[in-house]
Parts: structure tokens; sequence; C-alpha cells
């Protein structure tokens, strides 16, 4: 899989490593648009590849009070908006198997949170969009063990899979990430 494939991509030419980077989640139109233009003109001055990060829904939350976001569509619709105003690619979070259908509409990849990398019928519901697909490996993860969630993805026709390291826990409170 060649990065270059990925819609709206620049610098892969540069040699650089690329970058995924946004607010957590998508809290309104112009804060998004503000942290994509501040990044995207970094990034072409420094000629690494971006593709921008925002999560359209955080269902991932401690607490059921917690900020989840300001709506599915609403979210994803701005998403969109970034894409276009900036030429560049776009990647959200997914929790539910109803969201890959609807989230890859509006962006360029689909990511699969830690906690949820294990959840075959998620990975291949984002893999069978066609999309990209980044696999955010689960602290609770070995490193060997991520081959299966990705070939989850392989096994749908569907090569266009990343894997995002989130680092490995040795106990309660001590992860490391190298």
């Amino acid at each position: 899989m060649h990065l270059d494939s990925l819609p709206k991509i620049k610098h892969t030419t540069s040699n650089n490593f690329f970058l995924l980077a946004g607010p957590c989640a998508i809290e309104g139109e112009d804060m998004a648009l503000r942290i994509a233009e501040k990044v995207v003109a970094i990034t072409n001055k420094l000629e690494i590849p971006y593709v921008f990060k925002g999560s359209f829904k955080k269902a991932n939350r401690s607490r059921v009070d917690s900020f989840t976001g300001i709506g599915d569509e609403k979210a994803l619709k701005i998403l969109k908006k970034v894409s276009e105003t900036f030429d560049v690619p776009t990647i959200t979070d997914i929790h539910e198997i109803s969201d890959a259908k609807m989230a890859a509409a509006y962006v360029d990849v689909l990511q699969i949170p830690a906690f949820l990398v294990r959840q075959t019928d998620l990975v291949v519901a984002a893999a069978e969009t066609g999309k990209f697909v980044n696999l955010k490996k689960g602290q609770f993860m070995s490193p060997e063990s991520m081959k299966h969630a990705a070939q989850k993805v392989r096994d749908t026709g569907n090569e266009h899979v990343w894997i995002t390291d989130r680092g490995t826990m040795f106990g309660y409170q001590d992860m490391i990430v190298d």
C-alpha cells in the first residue's frame, strides 16, 4: 500500500513521516478550520504528508455525562468542509458498524479506536467501504497480534490498512511508547 494512493495527500516523495493531527473531537466549524489552516501551512512548509484528524463522535467515555460530540452529520459535514477547503484528506473514528458507511461518505480514512480494534464486525465494516482503515493498536495488545486485525481488512480485498501504535501496558499505570 502506497501513501500516494490516498486522495488529496501531498508531499509523498519527501521521505518524511506522515502526520495525522487535529482536534480530538469536532466541536465546531470555526475551530476545525482554524486548526486545519495552521497545520496545513506548517506541513506544506516542511513537506510533511498530512491527514486532518477529528472524531465526529467520541463514544468511548468514562462517564455518561461526558461530551461526545455536536451531532454525527453536523460533525461529518465539517470534516468534509475541511477537506474541500484545504484540499487535505480527513480521518475520523468509528465506533459502531453503522458508522462505517455513514462516515465513509464524508472522509477518506476510517479509524478503529484502540479499545475496539479486536471487534471483527467493526473492522470488516470499515474495510468493506473501500476507504483506508487505520487500526489503533490497543495498549493491551501485543504488536504481533495486530497482524490479525490487519488481515481482517485485507481479507475483504481492501489493501489500504495502517496501524498506529498506542504503546504497551506493563501493569497498571505503566505504559511504554517507544
